[in-house]
């Protein structure tokens, strides 16, 4: 077996013009992590992922190199982040996703070295063809657990 057959082959995407808001609002509408961004052709290009959203909210004296250690000191309310929020929801996805550092892996790869890559990454892994780059699925958490369970049929009763 491969990680085609636990991957979702029809995964949500972004693209990178999405806006801010709108991956917000698939993160948060779905649990979410992070969620693959892709171009026109559906060439795999990085993912967008809840650091993008924490990073937004924060003051920029905490995220900037050399930046705040503690902000212990600050008496920010929610209103605040949220205003720092919707300064950032009308810009696009490419401000703050990750292109670099994110693991993929083929439709090819062994289910158990598939599982294990999931497993040291902590987060869902999208699944890029190696001739085309295009992305052909994404590997969750949840997708991995469904097949899992589905094994064993619907109460468990053979374990």
């Amino acid at each position: 077996m491969s990680a085609r057959s636990i991957m979702d082959p029809h995964p949500l995407v972004l693209h990178p013009g999405d806006h801010i808001r709108t991956a917000a609002r698939y993160v948060m509408e779905n649990r979410y992590r992070r969620l693959p961004v892709v171009d026109d052709e559906g060439r795999y290009i990085g993912v967008f992922g809840v650091n993008c959203l924490l990073r937004l909210i924060l003051p920029h004296a905490v995220i900037m190199e050399r930046g705040l250690e503690s902000v212990n000191f600050s008496r920010e309310n929610i209103a605040d982040l949220y205003h720092r929020y919707c300064e950032n929801s009308d810009k696009e996805i490419a401000l703050c996703m990750d292109k670099e550092d994110v693991v993929t892996v083929g439709p090819d790869t062994p289910l158990l070295e598939a599982v294990l890559i999931l497993y040291r990454t902590k987060a869902s892994l999208p699944v890029v063809d190696p001739e085309t780059g295009k992305l052909v699925g994404v590997i969750s958490y949840w997708d991995l657990g469904e097949k899992v369970l589905a094994e064993g049929g619907k109460d468990d009763a053979e374990c």
